[in-house]
């Protein structure tokens, strides 16, 4: 009976080697560097993943214990882990904005850096010259993908007085149906998980369509987050905590699957 048992598992064993795969991507650190593709459930879908900032813009500053939050750093580390979970669901996933040395980090505070790149070249001190970069590297890699499901989409954290306190929300192109369905799907995803998880206490984020400047210029259909204000206390805990950042990557990535199914 044992080693029928024993040989069971080592069957198993093999079968999940044969249907795992393990890769590795230096972007996400050296603690979290390799990945295990274990779903098809993406297998076929694109996606330009974007971090608000980076390189000499910081983006909006908050102040949590005495330290600053930069929302560059937070929104990049969310980024990479939204990354990971979209790769190991058989995705194919372009990181835009890079940072060499700061992979996934699971800590509080994440220390603020400006080696940001977008995919290796200097990011420009000009707004417009910088967010005309990036929509130029998502295009340009748009048109050489052949997938029928290509998304862009981008992570910034807001910032309004102390006292506001938002919930995640959400845009897109205007007339963007594609898009309005992908954001209202993660809408929809992350009043479920409230419900759940915080029973009683609503949510209210928002899906709207907006004229910004990187859903206006950029080819794939786009989604584009606020995850909450860098300044509100109760919103702070959303980013500063590893395990609220894997939560909003975890939602984000389960919403995502649901809507490639509609494809």
């Amino acid at each position: 009976m044992k080693r029928i048992w024993f040989l069971l598992s080592f069957l198993c064993v093999i079968s999940f080697s044969l249907s795992a795969q393990t890769k590795k991507e230096p972007l996400f650190g050296k603690s979290h560097s390799y990945y295990t593709v274990s779903s098809s459930s993406l297998k076929g879908a694109v996606f330009y993943l974007v971090s608000g900032h980076g390189g000499p813009d910081p983006g909006c500053i908050g102040k949590y214990q005495g330290k600053e939050l930069h929302e560059d750093e937070y929104a990049y580390d969310i980024i990479l882990r939204l990354g990971k979970e979209l790769l190991e669901r058989g995705a194919k996933v372009y990181f835009i904005i890079q940072d060499a040395k700061d992979g996934i980090r699971d800590s509080y505070i994440l220390k603020n850096s400006k080696r940001e790149t977008c995919m290796g070249k200097p990011i420009p001190l000009n707004q417009i010259e910088r967010l005309k970069q990036r929509c130029v590297a998502i295009n340009n890699l748009y048109r050489k993908d052949k997938s029928s499901y290509k998304r862009a989409i981008f992570i910034h954290v807001d910032s309004r007085s102390r006292s506001k306190q938002t919930d995640v929300y959400f845009y897109h192109a205007p007339k963007s149906k594609y898009g309005e369905r992908l954001a209202t799907e993660i809408q929809k995803t992350f009043k479920g998980k409230y419900r759940k998880h915080q029973p009683g206490r609503g949510f209210s984020g928002t899906v709207s369509e907006r004229n910004l400047y990187v859903l206006r210029n950029t080819t794939p259909v786009a989604v584009f987050m606020e995850l909450g204000n860098m300044q509100n206390a109760l919103d702070q805990k959303r980013l500063v905590i590893p395990n609220n950042r894997q939560a909003l990557a975890n939602w984000i990535t389960e919403a995502i699957v649901k809507d490639y199914k509609k494809k």
